[in-house]
């Protein structure tokens, strides 16, 4: 829940009575929550309690105390993790004493914080997605900032690209401030620059795009496959000129591409092959983890990727002596071995060592995280695959997806818009997909063929709440989304 939403429906003591009842009023819940400067739930306050006390003939206090008798000390409140049925069911009328009827609740964390408030028609908000950040993560960060090794050196940065090495099971591992940054450093590495042609599908994030356009190179955009939602051989083979340099191909939404073919055609036309993996890691491609296919692969580990360090990102490399030069360039362009000598105009694409640290705990349970978010995938699967006007993500013998984020096609542009919208109002953050990039102005002009399909899925493609929701919460989820359609086509 955002903090203003927070702060709509609490107050902090000492306080105006007067400033108490605007508030209930304001709200139009009938109560305020009384809490500390951290927001941990202290005790609530009714109109009904200030009725009462005055009904009674007892004197208001002007100014509301911690010990006055109209603060209830004993609120009902729920913890945060509590499913969907449960919290509905403490908001029927009568349900709590058979006498009082709770128009909103308060959820809280472990520390009795107030991170979100149920009502009957917003029971609780639903990120698309949200970090897993657990105890080790925390320690290590500990560890980090104690050590005084907080900024690009220390030991967790070489930790880390080791322990992403060993899970992809080879390939050379250069950590980054983002997947973007991974990209545009991959580009560079490979000897990639100005008059040069990258060949990029038009749907995917514009960080794709924008690492070519920042590298001086030429981006020259396809459309994609409709079967897989990943770029097209064909129109690849179309694309291609005596200025291609290099392919950037996307797993989008953790769909592999067809990875053999596409490095077939690569080896035959001496291209260089990146892979951006920003959203896939984890996937698998006829059995083996995508990642060691191209020249590089990039991922990001932004907050709401499988595993994150916040904001950064890595460029895994085929060739070990790439990668060095790679780092070379992510630190100034200064040499290894000498300190403030350049030996080339690099960038400042370094990950902090307090990243690091937490992408080092994010890293070796990363098994767990993927196993929790297939969970989330195969139960909206289940709930999903019979609603009309519904397409749901490609799946093939060949392919594994890594589950990221849970992405469907419904209906058309308007339709997908006003679910969006219907679906916002009630704290279920449902995200439009990416908008094709041959339709946004700063890339049209790199786009020489049409793109029918990336508008097809860009423009009537959303993502639903994909980790740390249960199959009630999901239930849910798609009840309200079944009903906005109903709502919209009816």
């Amino acid at each position: 829940m955002n903090s203003n939403k927070i702060k709509e429906i609490t107050v902090n003591l000492p306080n105006k009575l007067s400033d108490v009842i605007k508030k209930i009023d304001e709200n139009g819940l009938g109560i305020v929550f009384v809490v500390d400067n951290l927001n941990k739930l202290k005790g609530s306050i009714t109109d009904g309690d200030i009725r009462r006390f005055y009904l009674k003939k007892k004197k208001l206090p002007k100014i509301i105390k911690y010990n006055s008798k109209v603060l209830n000390k004993k609120p009902f409140a729920l913890p945060i993790n509590s499913n969907i049925q449960k919290i509905l069911k403490c908001l029927e009328p009568n349900s709590i004493r058979n006498t009082t009827t709770i128009k909103c609740i308060p959820l809280l964390n472990k520390k009795k914080i107030i991170v979100d408030v149920a009502t009957k028609e917003n029971p609780r908000d639903y990120p698309v997605a949200q970090p897993e950040i657990g105890n080790k993560e925390l320690q290590n960060v500990i560890k980090t900032v104690k050590s005084g090794w907080i900024s690009s050196k220390g030991t967790y940065i070489q930790i880390f690209e080791k322990k992403f090495s060993q899970y992809l099971n080879g390939g050379y591992s250069v950590s980054t401030t983002s997947g973007t940054t991974a990209l545009q450093l991959a580009i560079s590495s490979l000897g990639i620059s100005k008059g040069d042609e990258i060949i990029v599908p038009s749907f995917t994030f514009a960080g794709s795009i924008n690492s070519i356009i920042n590298s001086g190179a030429k981006p020259v955009i396809v459309d994609i496959e409709r079967e897989t939602w990943t770029i097209d051989l064909n129109q690849i083979k179309k694309a291609i000129t005596e200025k291609t340099k290099a392919l950037m191909i996307v797993h989008i939404y953790g769909q592999p591409c067809k990875i053999d073919e596409i490095k077939k055609l690569c080896k035959s036309k001496k291209l260089f092959l990146i892979e951006d993996c920003a959203e896939a890691i984890g996937a698998k491609y006829k059995g083996r983890l995508v990642g060691l296919d191209g020249d590089c692969s990039c991922f990001s580990f932004f907050a709401n990727k499988t595993i994150t360090t916040g904001e950064g990102g890595m460029a895994v490399f085929k060739s070990k002596k790439i990668a060095e030069h790679a780092k070379i360039l992510r630190n100034h362009g200064m040499s290894l071995s000498k300190n403030y000598w350049h030996i080339s105009a690099g960038f400042n694409y370094r990950m902090t060592n307090i990243q690091a640290a937490i992408g080092v705990a994010q890293i070796e349970r990363i098994e767990s995280l993927l196993i929790k978010r297939k969970k989330i995938f195969i139960n909206y699967d289940k709930l999903l695959k019979k609603i009309d006007k519904i397409s749901l993500l490609p799946s093939n013998n060949w392919s594994k997806n890594s589950y990221w984020l849970y992405t469907i096609t419904i209906g058309d542009n308007k339709v997908r818009d006003y679910v969006v919208s219907y679906l916002k109002n009630l704290g279920i953050d449902a995200r439009p997909s990416f908008y094709p990039l041959d339709l946004m102005p700063p890339y049209k002009k790199f786009a020489k063929y049409k793109c029918m399909v990336s508008h097809k899925i860009g423009l009537n493609g959303l993502s639903l709440p994909s980790s740390n929701i249960s199959l009630s919460e999901q239930r849910y989820i798609v009840k309200k989304l079944i009903l906005a359609l109903q709502n919209k086509i009816n």
